[in-house]
């Protein structure tokens, strides 16, 4: 049977067609090379997601606590004052006509400040002095006619009664010389303070009246004000403490004579010594608080009245503490805890009881023991109850940058025993 080969189509055209054998071997070669995409797709896509090898525990740092004697510090917020001040005011009145100090400087005790014109208190003591030695000689007359008289008794030459008046002269005559001598003495004093000095060593303020000015003596304050004067050499430190505060210092036996220290706003250490000198004698009871003071030599003159600084005083003497890194100690709720790897590599969690911050450690008072490992990098990474790798860290103090101001009263602190 022949086969078909071309066909002849109605526009005369003739198409050549291929032959069936052919076709056929080309279809099934197709259909193979189908099974066979078909079975490298199902390998390669349709297993499913290999399965992931098991993740490393993770790595965290631990250390033992440092172990060191410390000292606890109760810490006290509080202002320099001056141990002396005066407000320097006139004792007599009159015009200003002289100043012999620099605004701001120091003074010594009996150092001239201001001149009050003198002339009329000079004027005023010549005077005095002339009215007493008129005294003294109407009482020179007084005592020549009573012994001319006194000598006449005898031969019954002056009576009694005159004698009587001669000796009331002569009294009078007395008293008059001892009131010209007192005025004399007044009027020397009005101008002694017709220049005034200072009264004590310190630093003194500005003048509040220049030369040329009136002013007027009075008592108490109503006299004119003429510069006030300090004494910072030495110099107080004045605070306040809270009532648990002061039971706490009164069981460890702290009392006048403590050595206390102070750092200003500006410093790191403490490193102004002092004595404590006053405790008040009772509590404020409106807020609970007593007043105390300390006392500070000053001999270069560097700390001045009206500064702020932290004083801490000891609360106690040394003790054994265990210290980590203030950044280990994590917050549960109301609980601050630490994180410790035991020896099988599992994470627990460790409730302890914190104390004050030692140059970025922070005091354990209890809950941890000196042979825990504490994480103190990676915490993040330690989950309480799994396993960890773990790296051998050291724990040491290290310095804090000073604080740029004093915001509130701290609660107490620490310094490492020497």
């Amino acid at each position: 049977m022949n086969e078909l080969t071309s066909i002849e189509l109605h526009d005369g055209k003739t198409v050549r067609l291929v032959d069936f054998p052919k076709l056929r071997r080309k279809r099934t070669l197709g259909i193979v090379a189908l099974v066979a995409a078909l079975g490298l797709a199902w390998y390669l896509f349709g297993r499913g997601p290999a399965e992931a090898p098991a993740a490393p525990p993770p790595a965290v740092t631990v250390a033992l606590p440092l172990q060191r004697q410390i000292t606890e510090w109760d810490d006290f917020i509080g202002r320099f004052e001056a141990s002396k001040a005066v407000e320097i005011r006139p004792r007599v009145s009159g015009a200003i006509t002289a100043v012999y100090f620099k605004d701001g400087q120091i003074v010594r005790k009996g150092q001239p400040l201001f001149t009050i014109d003198p002339r009329p208190y000079a004027a005023a003591l010549r005077e005095a002095r002339a009215e007493a030695a008129s005294a003294s000689s109407d009482l020179a007359l007084a005592r020549s006619d009573l012994d001319r008289a006194s000598r006449l008794v005898d031969v019954d030459a002056v009576s009694k009664s005159e004698i009587d008046r001669l000796k009331a002269r002569e009294r009078a005559a007395s008293a008059a010389l001892a009131a010209a001598q007192a005025r004399i003495a007044s009027r020397a004093l009005d101008v002694e303070f017709a220049t005034v000095r200072a009264p004590m060593t310190g630093r003194i303020s500005d003048r509040r009246v220049d030369p040329g000015n009136l002013v007027s003596a009075g008592d108490g304050g109503s006299g004119t004000l003429l510069t006030t004067l300090m004494a910072v050499d030495p110099i107080y430190f004045s605070f306040e403490g809270s009532e648990a505060l002061f039971l706490k210092a009164k069981r460890a036996g702290a009392g006048e004579g403590l050595t206390v220290a102070v750092k200003l706003q500006d410093e790191n250490d403490y490193l102004h010594q002092g004595k404590l000198d006053f405790t008040d004698n009772g509590l404020d009871p409106r807020s609970g608080t007593i007043r105390a003071r300390a006392v500070f030599a000053n001999p270069d003159l560097f700390l001045t009245p009206g500064m702020f600084g932290n004083m801490h005083l000891a609360a106690g003497g040394q003790v054994n503490a265990l210290l980590v890194p203030d950044t280990a100690v994590q917050t549960d709720q109301a609980r601050k805890t630490l994180l410790v790897v035991g020896k099988d590599g599992k994470v627990a969690v460790k409730p302890v009881e914190l104390g004050p911050v030692i140059d970025g450690l922070r005091v354990i008072r209890s809950g941890l023991l000196p042979t825990d490992r504490v994480v103190i990098v990676g915490t993040q990474f330690a989950a309480p109850g799994s396993k960890v790798e773990t790296r051998k860290g050291t724990i040491a103090p290290e310095k804090q940058a000073p604080a740029a101001s004093i915001a509130a009263p701290l609660s107490g602190t620490a310094s490492f025993a020497n």
